[in-house]
């Protein structure tokens, strides 16, 4: 049986540095942080007081306001980006399209955290009988994949991805899968995340994973420096629309680029710490689906959480994967602007990756100011620079050794 071809026709973007695709690229090529003092809840007594917020966000003109009302910010998160990426698509007002074949795998690496934690909180206060029937559907991690398909009376798969931090490209992988194999025709395919609540902060200080870099948060995300002391948290969400070729031929679609490679893997080592053999297999494996050679990359937007550890093991990886040409790869971080969006990273990231790939340039990884020695590869510090590509990867790994790996190519 012979592939089908799969192509980006769609991209919808919440995230801390804007709130649609143009805002948010724009800042990301222009190097602007959209990271700062947290100001959902009061942190006083936490030891990391800022985080990667989104600002200014409304449902208005996407999202029903008393449906908006019941769910999790990660679910409106998720719905506005899917509505941006349907709309971006052409498909809201596309006649003949065959909705059975519309199909939505949209996760989160936590889920509905704040609602949880709002509830626990009643549910002590005020007793079980204040608890509504919202709690439970509007926390849950497949709903933004459930709003999106009553909205629009898409009939094709439906689902929610948890896979911690590799959440949105497994989505995305599987998605891509569906057409591929004939199950689907268009997909919307990606992630949300809005877990900066005391809860949330609170667990992750508690690991020793996040940044204290509370005198300086713009400067906090510093991925590859040697300066870096850990990841900040992000909240966001990306929604991309994948369509089968000859479907957006037909219909004269837009064309962002093509998804050519998906690899997934596990370490089987560690609940949270990495090794190099499961993201650098997990690569391999993305390129030997794409049928395309290790110098045909040119980009990479890497994992790079700014973590000690995480950083110079992503490094080793890529170093094992791509040999000599690992030298002349561009790699950056996008999170050294967004921050860490959990499991809706992969999915803002591959819309960075897929608008790198258009507008032939690499996004720069800001507060690189002093490179730590064993990362020693093209990080793109601090300013963005032109580079035409075929194609980019993008690479995401999770807690319980989770490793995904997504290739987008030029059309």
């Amino acid at each position: 049986m012979t592939k089908r071809r799969v192509v980006v026709t769609g991209l919808g973007i919440v995230s801390p540095v804007g709130n649609d695709l143009t805002s948010s690229w724009n800042n990301i090529i222009n190097g602007v942080s959209g990271i700062d003092l947290i100001t959902h809840f009061d942190t006083t007594n936490f030891a990391t007081k800022f985080a990667g917020e989104v600002k200014n966000f409304s449902t208005d003109g996407f999202f029903d306001a008393k449906e908006a009302r019941r769910t999790d910010r990660f679910i409106q998160m998720g719905v506005v980006a899917g509505v941006q990426a349907v709309r971006d698509a052409g498909l809201e007002d596309l006649a003949n399209l065959d909705k059975e074949r519309v199909g939505l795998i949209i996760g989160s690496g936590i889920g509905g955290l704040p609602t949880i934690e709002n509830h626990t909180l009643i549910l002590k206060d005020k007793g079980p009988r204040k608890i509504g029937p919202f709690f439970i559907p509007g926390a849950l991690g497949n709903m933004i994949a459930g709003q999106l398909s009553i909205l629009y009376g898409y009939k094709g798969v439906s689902y929610g991805i948890v896979s911690a931090c590799a959440s949105s490209n497994h989505c995305i992988g599987d998605a891509a899968r569906y057409i591929e194999y004939g199950d689907c025709d268009v997909m919307l395919a990606g992630g949300a995340e809005s877990s900066i609540c005391g809860t949330g902060v609170a667990g992750f200080n508690s690991l020793k994973a996040l940044s204290t870099r509370n005198d300086d948060p713009k400067a906090a995300s510093r991925p590859w420096d040697k300066g870096r002391d850990g990841f900040v948290m992000g909240e966001g969400s990306a929604v991309l629309v994948l369509e089968e070729y000859e479907h957006a031929v037909k219909r004269g679609a837009k064309i962002y680029a093509e998804v050519v490679g998906f690899g997934a893997t596990s370490d089987a080592y560690h609940i949270t710490s990495p090794t190099v053999d499961g993201p650098a297999r997990s690569m391999k494996m993305a390129l030997k689906n794409a049928a395309i050679n290790p110098d045909q990359v040119g980009y990479i937007n890497a994992h790079g959480t700014s973590t000690p550890v995480g950083d110079i093991n992503e490094t080793n990886a890529v170093k094992q994967v791509f040999g000599d040409h690992a030298y002349n790869l561009s790699v950056s971080s996008t999170k050294s602007m967004t921050g860490h969006l959990l499991g809706a990273a992969s999915a803002i990231e591959a819309v960075f990756s897929i608008m790198a790939i258009k507008d032939s340039i690499i996004p720069p990884t800001i507060n690189l100011v002093d490179q730590d020695p064993e990362c020693d590869l093209d990080h793109t510090a601090n300013v963005a620079k032109p580079k035409a590509l075929e194609s980019a990867m993008s690479n995401s790994f999770g807690f319980g050794g989770t490793n995904s790996t997504v290739i987008f190519k030029k059309v």
